[in-house]
């Protein structure tokens, strides 16, 4: 059991004890944080946040918690309910309110919850922000609001159709082309929020569809993080049904994972580079991904004769690097499109409306636009940490060993190091208790080699 407090939000197991886990007095005291410091930044006489949630279990009780919260600080509330990620970013413009929060632990197995906290621009608090909002929890030094100024309390049922008819409305996403296309695509949105998300996106764009795991219950089926090895039953379905493609998303959907007519996995990496190389292809503009993120979008950059940066891993860091450069398209190799004309936050309706496009203006099969793209491949390992362990200090241990050899290192985020053919990138996590490696080379073998290789050396130093 866990609780993991950070810049971007407070995140943990449900259940337990206090100050341990995510209970419900945490939960109201992050809330009343981030209350605060939304009303003292302001300065505003009245605030308003944007609420919303994934479908996991403990989602209602936790959404009960953080609104009455928020209305006892004399904020109203406007609760999406059901929703995506994506969506509340979008609806926190859309509203002109001063912030947002989504209740979803993103990947993380059904019993994780998480508050995610938004600015006025439906993007992710900044560094700064987080460090006030962690410092004023730990005082608890609240001030609630009288009974004559308690905060309004309003639902929104239509956020996700605002949504989905933005992207629709976009000049890059050609719902005639892909109705004409006459796709059937698989849908696996593992009992969360991606059911009522998706199939109405796909409908609207005339995509036939077969759905499993549809049902926004919060029971998910399998490992919620869509990965090759969590993923054999919509693989299995893409083939039995004669699929055109196959669509995995993760809990909130802000995550995209997409499956070959073969039942092969396209790549969590080749997402971004997909949707980036038809983008690039009428908008010559930079690109930006993470440290962690494949070197086949710096390729497609090349391709293209536009700008790459990588930035630290964490969309904050990728929005804030894209917005340096006017990127206009970006975000991370986990299968997150960031698409500044929609808004700065990955968002996986948009990656499969500009994706659908794509495929159908190529009249490729999925398979051929994979084998199209540069051939790298990935290994992603983790290192479970326990109390005792420094994750600082083993990295720092590794940046010595490597420092007198012929690479190329850095350090702005955890430490990387590019070989000629291949590199490493070790970092300890933001959101679980873990040292994550991830490695690229021309092969698996030589992928896992070398995540191995990086196991062992940890392994020596701890």
């Amino acid at each position: 059991m866990a609780l993991i407090k950070s810049i971007s939000g407070i995140r943990g197991t449900i259940g337990g004890r206090t100050g341990e886990n995510l209970t419900p007095v945490d939960a109201v005291k992050f809330a009343a944080a981030y209350g605060s410091w939304l009303i003292n930044s302001t300065n505003k006489q009245k605030c308003t946040v944007v609420l919303g949630r994934d479908a996991r279990i403990s989602g209602s009780i936790m959404s009960g918690l953080v609104s009455n919260t928020l209305l006892a600080l004399g904020i109203d509330v406007v609760d999406c309910g059901l929703s995506t990620t994506p969506t509340v970013e979008m609806m926190v413009p859309e509203l002109q309110a001063d912030g947002g929060i989504i209740l979803t632990a993103s990947h993380n197995p059904k019993e994780w919850n998480a508050l995610k906290l938004l600015n006025e621009k439906g993007e992710f608090i900044s560094d700064k922000e987080g460090k006030l909002i962690l410092a004023m929890a730990e005082s608890e030094d609240f001030n609630f609001a009288d009974v004559d100024s308690l905060g309004q309390y309003t639902q929104k049922h239509d956020a996700i159709d605002i949504h989905i008819q933005r992207i629709l409305e976009h000049p890059l996403v050609d719902v005639d082309a892909v109705r004409q296309a006459d796709f059937l695509v698989a849908v696996d949105a593992v009992n969360s929020t991606g059911g009522i998300s998706i199939l109405p996106l796909l409908e609207a764009m005339g995509v036939r569809h077969k759905a499993i795991y549809c049902e926004p219950t919060g029971h998910f089926p399998h490992n919620p993080e869509p990965l090759r090895e969590h993923l054999q039953d919509i693989a299995n379905l893409v083939v039995k049904e004669k699929a055109d493609l196959g669509i995995v998303v993760d809990p909130d959907v802000d995550r995209l994972a997409l499956i070959t007519e073969e039942g092969e996995m396209f790549g969590e990496e080749y997402t971004l580079v997909a949707v980036a190389d038809y983008v690039l292809a009428t908008h010559k503009t930079p690109t930006v991904s993470n440290l962690s993120s494949s070197r086949a979008l710096r390729d497609i950059a090349q391709k293209h004769g536009v700008e790459y940066k990588a930035s630290a891993v964490g969309e904050v860091n990728v929005v804030e690097l894209m917005k340096e450069l006017n990127a206009g398209i970006g975000g991370e190799g986990n299968g997150g499109i960031i698409f500044p004309d929609l808004h700065y936050g990955r968002d996986a309706l948009a990656g499969i409306a500009l994706f659908l496009t794509h495929l159908a203006k190529s009249n490729q099969k999925v398979s051929e636009m994979r084998a199209a793209y540069p051939a790298y491949f990935m290994s992603k390992t983790k290192i479970q940490l326990t109390p005792e362990l420094r994750p600082d200090e083993l990295l720092e241990k590794v940046q010595e060993y490597y420092a007198s050899q012929p690479v190329e290192m850095s350090t702005i985020d955890g430490v990387k190091i590019d070989f000629d053919k291949e590199w490493v990138h070790l970092r300890k996590s933001n959101t679980e208790p873990i040292i994550r490696i991830y490695t690229e080379s021309t092969s698996q073998e030589n992928a896992d080699n070398l995540a191995q290789k990086m196991n062992n050396l940890i392994a020596d130093f701890m």
